[in-house]
């Protein structure tokens, strides 16, 4: 299944996935992890999905320099033209507003699917047509179009779009609000309305539109008209970025386009969906054991233990007696065993502390 030449996906690999910590670490985080053992990583799974969609030339990767080897061990088959690879950590806007101007260089108008690399994709047949009819409304309309999935549990890790008026176009609604990470109460009444929809950070649009959103906001590199004869080529460009990427807003892409552009609309999609970026998230995303338990490509003996999610390293056995609602997470030289709901803050307390009692190896 393929779609038309000027369709194209970028695939944002640049973050330190902290919130799975221990298993996801600094100097080799979640993207780059079988996680499940299923043979293929977060990052060259996601690839594999969006060729079903797109030719291979048409995907781009956007990670940071300190990743780069490992995109490119993992999808030797990108071109080195089409791996961004940023010299600091910034946020998702920065990230896409210098893809857009690399995917302008090969041609000047195409539509974009923005794409994060640590998704859990149920029903990839009822993916592929939502991506292509929504490619088809941003390749029509100025907009932005974000991929919506109506809440099953009121999950306060996720970011809420409600939905505004109908368009008369499959089932595309205007943006009327977004809330990111809401306290549980808020995400119960969200869920409960059936007004609003979880944000799964798929977004589509067309590079014009893009731009044009992007141009307030960042130095004007991604104004194709405007630098066009000073920034031609790829080393121009990458010269560009290394000496004025640090002057770029820290800014989400969720903050920059759903809380400040106007087009903004959100598509109900019913494919299946879970961020796979926090242990409460993975945990009722996944099937249950028996105890409700999830065991995620670990050896383990339970007994008298429920509602825990456990994932040991290759060659370890847990033995585990009276736990109820725990994490259990072994990688190299850390074992963390911590509650497992909202249990996002306390990993970035604990990874603060580690990393100064510590040290980095530790991180």
């Amino acid at each position: 299944m393929t779609t038309k030449q000027n369709n194209f996906c970028v695939i944002l690999a640049g973050g330190k996935g902290r919130r799975l910590w221990p298993c996801s670490r600094e100097r080799y985080p979640k993207q780059f992890i079988d996680f499940f053992g299923v043979g293929r990583t977060q990052l060259q799974q996601t690839f594999d999905r969006f060729t079903h969609i797109l030719p291979k030339e048409n995907i781009f990767i956007n990670t940071s320099y300190e990743y780069l080897d490992l995109v490119r061990e993992q999808l030797p088959e990108v071109a080195a033209d089409h791996i961004m690879a940023e010299p600091i950590h910034r946020n998702t806007a920065p990230s896409v507003a210098w893809a857009v101007h690399r995917i302008m260089m090969f041609i000047p108008k195409a539509n974009v699917i923005i794409s994060p690399s640590d998704q859990y994709i149920i029903n990839d047949e009822v993916f592929f047509h939502n991506i292509k009819e929504g490619l088809s409304f941003v390749e029509n309309n100025d907009a932005i179009l974000t991929m919506g999935i109506a809440p099953t549990r009121s999950e306060p890790g996720y970011g809420y779009i409600q939905k505004g008026g109908y368009t008369g176009s499959e089932d595309i609604y205007k943006v009327q609000a977004f809330i990111e990470k809401p306290e549980r109460d808020f995400a119960q009444m969200f869920m409960d309305s059936k007004e609003w929809y979880w944000n799964t950070g798929l977004f589509l649009s067309n590079t014009d539109y893009l731009c044009r959103c992007f141009g307030a906001l960042f130095p004007s590199i991604i104004c194709k008209e405007e630098f066009g004869s000073r920034i031609t080529t790829v080393e121009e460009e990458e010269n560009f970025i290394r000496d004025n990427f640090p002057r770029y807003s820290n800014m989400s892409l969720e903050h920059c386009l759903l809380e400040k552009s106007e087009n903004v609309y959100v598509m109900r999609c019913d494919f299946g969906w879970a961020d796979l970026g926090t242990w409460h998230g993975i945990y009722e995303s996944l099937s249950k054991r028996e105890g409700d338990n999830v065991i995620v490509d670990s050896d383990v003996v339970l007994e008298d233990a429920k509602n825990n999610i456990i994932k040991l390293s290759k060659g370890k056995l847990a033995v585990i007696n009276g736990l109820d609602g725990y994490i259990v997470a072994e990688k190299d030289n850390v074992l963390l065993i911590c509650k497992k709901e909202d249990s996002s803050a306390l990993i970035r307390k604990y990874i603060n502390e580690v990393q100064i009692k510590k040290g980095e190896d530790f991180v």
